[in-house]
Parts: structure tokens; C-alpha cells; sequence
């Protein structure tokens, strides 16, 4: 059986990387990337908010047939000198503990 996740992974709080505005390897803060709100005025929205208006119930299906376990890690990492922010797609792994010191 092929795994294409980790259990656990623990990562610093910072770390060197390449800084496309520096153009070159910077020390830079890591946090995990979150999803912002979702927009209210976006065109999907306003389509499916249409739809659903007036009588005839749900128009569109609900997703429930979930089948992974785990999502991908994505790190923002954040420039010391420039203050430039840069995404860094990790991979699926269970559970992603940021900041740990090793024992």
C-alpha cells in the first residue's frame, strides 16, 4: 500500500528561503496558509444565490461524497528584510504542527 501522505509533520517558525523581491535566499517567517472569506459579489454567487431564489427547493447538488482524509499543507512565508509574502505548497500530511522544537 502506497502512502502519499505523512502522520506528522513539525516545521520552524522560520526559515531560509529564496526571496523573488530580494533575489536571493532571506530569512522568512512561516505561518500556515488559511482561506480568506468568501466574497458575497462574486459571479458564481450571485448566479447560484438567483437560482436559488423563489419556489422549487435545492437547485444544485451538495457535495457529500468526501473521500480524503487529510488536506495539503500550504506554508506562507513572510521576508524579514522586504516584507514580501510568498506561498510554498507542502503536501497532505494528518496532522501539521508548526513550531515545534525537537526533543
Amino acid at each position: 500500500q502506497n502512502k502519499k501522505y505523512t502522520k506528522m509533520v513539525s516545521v520552524p517558525k522560520t526559515k531560509k528561503a529564496y526571496c523573488q523581491k530580494c533575489r536571493g535566499h532571506r530569512l522568512c517567517k512561516i505561518s500556515q496558509y488559511r482561506k480568506g472569506a468568501d466574497s458575497l459579489t462574486v459571479q458564481g454567487k450571485r448566479r447560484y444565490d438567483a437560482k436559488q431564489k423563489g419556489f422549487g427547493g435545492q437547485t444544485k447538488p451538495i457535495f457529500r461524497k468526501k473521500a480524503k482524509t487529510t488536506k495539503k499543507i500550504t506554508l506562507r512565508l513572510e521576508c524579514t528584510t522586504c516584507k514580501t509574502r510568498s506561498l510554498m505548497l507542502w503536501g497532505r500530511c494528518k496532522t501539521f504542527i508548526l513550531g515545534q522544537e525537537k526533543a
